[in-house]
């Protein structure tokens, strides 16, 4: 899938975030278009977490196939979900997956900021759909995230070098915002953007494992190596933070949309 980097993928930590993610409450405004008897491809599914709610809305007439780069998660997510019949995963890039089957619907939640080649991944998308098919993409505009009250300067350097090295990578920053762009250039109709935003307050019982997220970022040292940060500004950043999340956090907002587009069908 041509994926420049996976520092949001690595070890135990994310296969936990993966794991604990869920159709209603994190992809919640998917569940209005799912229908009985669906067939769907879910595209960077992680573990899977999802793509099992989704083939429990669709029941047993429908069927669900997630594919994904990694191979522990796809191993954890055949291990966890083994018992539910309509749902496959596989470990396979998106550009490789080879079918004759189309599909009613394509999801990816949270996988096309990782590219650089959103639009080449939307054209392989749409070869796959049905007529009248959907593509549902979830995304991040990580650009206008808001933490309340303001986080400390140590992450907020962190946070702008790790903006800076993803757009270095051909990464889009931005991309739930020109996500409709990018479906109109490729065909698509009837496009509709819907935000999803996740917004965390500090009464909620997740509220530090959420808000805490670029801890386990920062817990990665590829930056460190690819010549974007000194090691000992990244371990300032996570402990300044962590103190921060446990001391002072409020609330954070991180920007996201749900954007879908329709495959015409051609008389």
């Amino acid at each position: 899938m041509k994926i420049n980097k996976q520092i949001h993928r690595d070890g135990q930590e994310a296969t936990k975030i993966f794991d604990n993610r869920s159709l209603k409450m994190d992809y919640r405004t998917l569940e209005p278009i799912l229908e009985k008897g669906m067939v769907v491809l879910d595209v960077g599914c992680g573990t899977g977490s999802i793509s099992k709610d989704i083939a429990n809305a669709i029941g047993q007439s429908g069927n669900v196939i997630g594919i994904d780069t990694s191979k522990n998660f796809i191993e954890s997510g055949k291990e966890s979900y083994k018992a539910i019949q309509n749902l496959e995963l596989i470990h396979c890039d998106l550009f490789e997956f080879q079918t004759s089957q189309k599909f009613d619907l394509i999801t990816a939640a949270r996988t096309l900021q990782w590219l650089s080649n959103p639009k080449e991944a939307l054209l392989k998308m749409k070869s796959l759909l049905k007529p009248n098919g959907k593509i549902s993409i979830l995304d991040y505009n990580h650009t206008t995230i808001e933490w309340n009250p303001e986080p400390p300067t140590s992450m907020k350097n962190f946070y702008k070098t790790f903006l800076k090295w993803r757009r270095d990578a051909g990464m889009n920053n931005a991309i739930a915002d020109t996500l409709p762009n990018l479906m109109k250039e490729t065909g698509l109709v009837d496009i509709e953007k819907i935000n999803s935003d996740e917004h965390y307050e500090k009464y909620r019982t997740d509220f530090k494992s959420k808000v805490g997220i670029w801890s386990n970022v920062a817990g990665s040292k590829q930056m460190v190596e690819d010549g974007y940060l000194d090691d000992d500004l990244r371990l300032k950043a996570i402990e300044d933070y962590n103190n921060w999340v446990k001391h002072q956090a409020i609330s954070m907002t991180m920007k996201l949309n749900e954007v879908r587009g329709t495959l015409p069908v051609v008389l």
